[in-house]
């Protein structure tokens, strides 16, 4: 029988790769790389509705892949571990080369 725990990382990465998935969470981890930023930093940055960064931070907290500070009456996102942005930015890398 195969050991268990493998298979656990197996579905902790499925489950971090499920999160990425979408072209706009990988523009916003790309961003938060550079640094932590409040929305309406990503919304000028990106071109995208307010709304709609919104909802793709939320999917991002919640798989715990931004994490959310308040600043005064702002709330500043980053990343939650620095290994993330080196996923985004390699299979960026990555997806330019095969071009």
């Amino acid at each position: 029988m195969a050991d268990a725990a493998p298979q656990d990382a197996y579905a902790g990465a499925s489950e971090l790769l499920r999160a990425l998935s979408a072209p706009l969470r990988l523009a916003l981890i790309g961003e938060l790389g550079d640094g932590p930023r409040c929305v309406h930093e990503l919304v000028d940055a990106l071109q995208v509705p307010q709304p709609l960064v919104s909802q793709h931070l939320r999917v991002l907290r919640s798989a715990r892949l931004v994490r959310a500070e308040r600043r005064g009456r702002e709330i500043a996102y980053s990343l939650a571990d620095a290994h993330v942005g080196h996923i985004v930015a390699d299979a960026v890398s990555h997806a330019a080369e095969i071009r």
